[in-house]
């Protein structure tokens, strides 16, 4: 009797144990992104290297988006400012041009600057060629990428992408309309 109540107590233990564990993000994927190099709208080179060891939330947006794009950058500035208030460090904010031959650095940076971006923890990134956007687009955060010949706007989802510090997706939210702030701010603290 003696040794069967240790028995049980131990297991309970351990039971309870494992449910502090790190919790999980409900309803995760977990898309590993492919290795990629880009141009900031500082001029420097970036790759998926650089941002290890981070959280970050990304879009897809280009410079002469008619619709989506501006308010898409918008809410993206509101989930900068909610993470500065929620005093959440070591998170990046990342934007990848859908139009790359048209958003160089220079006009990435005068972009943002229209939507008074901090670019502290927010990189905007060019410097790759069309065709790799779109592949690297449906691959890596399974969207679609997509300029029309002879159009001057780019077919694109409008969803904001979690990434873990691996470069792992693990969720995707709107990023035009209702925007879940809340959810992608307590999403980050379970991967911090």
């Amino acid at each position: 009797m003696n040794k069967r109540f240790w028995f049980l107590c131990v297991l309970v233990f351990i039971f309870l144990l494992s449910a502090c564990g790190k919790k999980e993000i409900e309803n995760a994927v977990n898309w590993p992104i492919k290795d990629f190099t880009a141009t900031t709208q500082q001029n420097k080179q970036i790759g998926l290297k650089d941002l290890k060891g981070k959280v970050w939330v990304s879009a897809f947006i280009f410079t002469s988006c008619a619709d989506v794009c501006p308010p898409m950058t918008a809410n993206m500035v509101k989930l900068q400012k909610k993470l500065k208030e929620e005093n959440l460090t070591n998170v990046e904010l990342v934007s990848f041009s859908v139009d790359p031959t048209i958003d160089t650095p220079e006009v990435l940076t005068n972009y943002a600057k229209q939507f008074g971006v901090e670019f502290n923890n927010w990189t905007f990134l060019t410097g790759y060629s069309q065709q790799f956007i779109e592949k690297f687009a449906a691959e890596s955060f399974k969207t679609i990428v997509k300029k029309p010949v002879g159009g001057n706007q780019v077919i694109h989802q409008t969803y904001l992408y979690l990434v873990d510090q691996e470069g792992n997706i693990k969720k995707t939210y709107s990023g035009y309309k209702n925007v879940p702030y809340d959810e992608i701010i307590n999403d980050i603290k379970t991967l911090q």
